[in-house]
């Protein structure tokens, strides 16, 4: 039966790399059991599909989805080929290596120009944007996704930091908080390093008191200007938010940092300093 397939082929993925899954009437459900099952596994799960509408449910179910599609060219040809690309480039994550930057400095830098971005996605515990001073350092800032005292929960937003910050987006870019304009795309990160495109649906910049955040990673020194406020959060080490208003000296937060530089936004192999 079905149901008994679906558990071989969870029992194979303890033993192989690559799971492959070719259905002859191509469901959603045993692809979100196999999903769930193979979570804890090492294997990789690739599925046959027939068109590029398939493709996209398979790379999205469980918001996991599988780790690749097989498609069959004799179905429909070059044109849902070129369809089915399309779509798994739109839908395609990056990932970041996200390592830990120790807290070396911490100290008030006055007023700024604040950029809060407001995306069209709701954004959960764990996840947020890449921003910093340097195009080659950046901090993971997190999503107004926790409700305080102080403030409602507000999941699709990220209180960015100072107008002059770098902030990752699709495609290996960078761009400066100043510049994002409603229907712009950045990039949503999560403490794992896993980033997937959103769209910005409004761009607040105001007036706010700042604070100039440093970090270090060996050797390697890191900065940003974010908001001085309560509500304001980067994620320490285990993946779990912080405020910076409970940051101190020596506490490890996670980063990500690059080679190179940048020319308008685009990673180009050279010696930079930026301080």
């Amino acid at each position: 039966s079905g149901k008994e397939m679906e558990k071989a082929a969870a029992r194979a993925g303890n033993q192989v790399d690559y799971l492959i899954m070719i259905a002859q009437d191509w469901k959603v459900i045993p692809l979100e059991n196999l999903i769930a099952e193979l979570q804890t596994t090492h294997a990789q799960l690739f599925t046959g599909v027939k068109n590029a509408r398939e493709a996209k449910t398979a790379v999205e179910t469980l918001e996991v989805g599988a780790d690749g599609v097989l498609l069959d060219p004799k179905i429909g040809g070059i044109e849902e080929i070129r369809k089915t690309r399309e779509v798994l480039e739109e839908l395609g994550q990056e990932k970041f290596e996200l390592v830990c930057g120790k807290i070396t400095k911490i100290e008030t830098a006055g007023m700024g120009d604040r950029v809060c971005v407001d995306t069209a996605s709701l954004m959960k515990v764990g996840e947020g944007m890449l921003v910093g001073s340097q195009s080659n350092g950046l901090f993971l800032v997190h999503s107004e996704t926790l409700e305080s005292e102080y403030v409602e929960a507000r999941p699709f937003r990220v209180n960015a930091g100072a107008v002059h910050a770098y902030i990752r987006a699709p495609e290996g870019k960078t761009r400066y908080l100043s510049e994002l304009e409603s229907g712009d795309k950045i990039l949503i990160v999560n403490s794992e390093g896993g980033a997937s495109a959103a769209t910005v649906g409004r761009v607040k910049i105001e007036k706010r008191p700042m604070l100039l955040i440093e970090a270090e990673h060996e050797k390697r020194k890191i900065k940003t200007l974010l908001q001085n406020a309560e509500t304001i959060n980067l994620v320490n080490k285990n993946g779990d938010p912080i405020s910076i208003s409970d940051l101190e000296v020596g506490d490890e937060i996670l980063i990500n940092l690059q080679e190179g530089g940048r020319h308008f936004g685009v990673q180009v192999e050279e010696t930079l300093l930026e301080r």
